[in-house]
């Protein structure tokens, strides 16, 4: 049910981007190319890395990830970026399957944080988050800095090679 993307899962998991945006009420923000998705998972650098579930031969999921590091602990850890089951495939155990993949290319690894975002009004994921055993990080405020104010502040840093 669940295996490592190639290439030619491509298209299938930018489309299912494009549904996860629309789920999640930002299908605009969804810009990503094929060109781009295909050189970031499977350049010879890969920032990222994605599994797929199938049913019957068919995408109907995907998990798009990569490592992060924590200095706690001195250790890689998995971030997941992106959980998407289609609609008519949810229910059927995809995103445990997914989840659990996961899980276990932490613990085989050594890593020791599994890590993630959810939506605050996204009650069905984060009921199912709950479920398997996560907890939320209430404690915890995510920032991000994107468009003119990162343009801004890249620019106002003093030049120092980096």
């Amino acid at each position: 049910m669940i295996r490592e993307a190639t290439p030619d899962d491509v298209p299938d998991i930018l489309a299912m981007i494009g549904e996860l945006a629309a789920y999640e009420r930002a299908a605009e923000a969804a810009q990503a190319t094929e060109p781009q998705l295909k050189e970031a998972l499977f350049g010879p650098q890969p920032a990222a890395f994605a599994l797929i579930a199938e049913d019957a031969g068919t995408p109907v999921g995907f998990a798009l990830w990569f490592r992060n590091f924590s200095t706690w602990t001195g250790t890689h850890g998995v971030y997941l970026e992106d959980l998407y089951v289609r609609p008519e495939a949810r229910g059927g155990g995809h995103g445990k399957a997914l989840m659990a993949a996961l899980a276990r290319i932490c613990v085989a690894r050594g890593y020791q944080r599994f890590e993630w975002s959810v939506l605050d009004w996204n009650e069905p994921s984060i009921g199912f988050y709950r479920s398997i055993g996560a907890r939320p990080m209430d404690e915890w405020t995510v920032f991000r800095l994107t468009g003119g104010a990162l343009h801004t502040l890249a620019e106002t840093a003093p030049a120092n090679g980096a």
